[in-house]
């Protein structure tokens, strides 16, 4: 496995196009490796390629890849890079092996994390209506998807609790009814958005259209079982993962919550 960063040039048009479609983007992702095929990522839990944005301010738009083979970005650098500025040692992004940072990863560890995830639930209005895939449209309620036990449980960690003197609430909730989870954990919502684009259908023309909700978590985490925490950093967590959802990333809590 491997963990790649580039940096996008905002001032490209390429760029601009590339971050109004995350279809277009996902394209683009997969075409950094001839030997993946689409059809080797619509099966099974095991490794297969992330994808995340990172916008940290207007001018840095970070793309993070993990991937089970080492990409080939020559094609985003000449579109959304700077490509006269490119060279052998140095092409444009960067690349290295993710297995270092797997292998240590032990019960018991604790590290800030990043994720970007698309937070649904499952609704029907009537009794025999079919249910249907819903997004958690506020962040009391995607902190609640995130914090539900069986997800960290079968994604093998437990987001961090504050100590009770950092807490602004009695118990880091409201009331008992309605939890309030934003002031008892380690752990904040950001950068919501709203996306709304093209479906590109089998052969090649326009399909349906997509709607998804995405958000981005910063917070603090305890690994509980070190072989899910794994899966989960290489196969991703929750849905809309061709659409740069679901890559989660660990730093040392020292450092800011992205790798």
């Amino acid at each position: 496995m491997f963990l790649t960063r580039f940096r996008m040039n905002t001032a490209r048009p390429g760029t601009r196009r590339l971050l109004s479609s995350p279809q277009a983007l996902h394209a683009a992702v997969m075409s950094s490796f001839p030997n993946l095929l689409p059809s080797d990522q619509a099966s099974g839990d095991g490794p297969r390629v992330l994808w995340r944005l990172d916008h940290n301010a207007k001018a840095e738009v970070l793309l993070y890849l993990v991937s089970p083979e080492q990409p080939d970005l020559t094609h985003l650098v000449e579109q959304s890079g700077w490509p006269t500025t490119a060279s052998p040692g140095a092409p444009g992004w960067q690349t290295r092996p993710y297995a270092p940072l797997l292998d240590r990863l032990a019960k018991g560890d604790r590290w800030a994390f990043r994720l970007t995830a698309n937070p649904v639930h499952h609704i029907r209005r009537t009794g025999d209506e079919p249910r249907k895939r819903t997004a958690h449209l506020t962040p009391t309620h995607q902190l609640q998807w995130l914090l539900d036990f069986g997800r960290q449980e079968r994604a093998g960690f437990r987001v961090l609790e504050k100590r009770e003197d950092k807490r602004l609430l009695p118990g880091g909730t409201t009331h008992n009814k309605h939890p309030h989870h934003g002031d008892r954990y380690e752990v904040h919502v950001r950068d919501q958005r709203a996306l709304a684009f093209g479906k590109r259908a089998d052969g090649g023309g326009r399909g349906g259209q997509v709607s998804l909700v995405t958000v981005t978590f910063d917070g603090r985490l305890e690994i509980t079982d070190p072989e899910r925490m794994r899966l989960t950093l290489t196969a991703g967590l929750g849905k809309a993962k061709a659409y740069g959802c679901g890559l989660m990333t660990l730093a040392p809590l020292t450092s800011r919550p992205v790798r």
